[in-house]
């Protein structure tokens, strides 16, 4: 296991945690230095404010750890690729390098619609790293949103947890 996918695996398993609350399944963690110093994941409905995303709050943590609002050192891992607002919040925190899982068509800010993260007009460009673990990341995704698909039938027998194969964390030794 490389050390993009161990920490992607720690994204996932917080977007397991937003997945198993209702919220869309979206995680993001913050490594500075080899350690994870900021978690975070989707909050925005049970929470009812638009800024509870994943990569927000894993920023407002490690910049609490840091004890800065620069965080110049560090590399977050998130399973969806930035919206607008979190690829703003990710050039604002001077984050150098965000590795991400699945793109995301209808938001992505590192390419897909926008690329926010590469703007050559900021004072602040990132480095970026696609496509790690991203059947997990989208699986997860699809198995969401199936819900609202379901036949009316169906309707009220939700899965109580996503079972999905998320990899062994305990396999990277970096």
């Amino acid at each position: 296991m490389t050390e993009s996918e161990f920490f992607m695996t720690e994204a996932l398993l917080e977007a397991k945690k937003a997945f198993d609350a209702g919220e869309v399944p979206i995680g993001a963690v913050i490594v500075q230095n080899g350690k994870i110093i900021g978690r975070g994941h989707n909050l925005r409905n049970s929470q009812k404010n638009p800024l509870r995303h994943a990569e927000i709050d894993a920023i407002n943590e490690a910049a609490a750890v840091v004890g800065d609002w620069r965080l110049e050192d560090c590399t977050m891992y998130v399973t969806l690729e930035p919206c607008p607002m979190c690829a703003g919040a990710i050039v604002q925190a001077r984050i150098p390098k965000v590795v991400f899982g699945a793109r995301n068509p209808k938001a992505g800010c590192a390419g897909s619609i926008l690329d926010l993260l590469h703007e050559s007009r900021f004072n602040h460009q990132v480095e970026t790293e696609e496509g790690v673990l991203t059947e997990e990341s989208a699986q997860l995704m699809k198995l969401f949103f199936r819900r609202f698909r379901k036949p009316k039938a169906e309707e009220g027998k939700q899965t109580a947890s996503a079972n999905i194969d998320i990899p062994e964390k305990n396999k990277y030794t970096g």
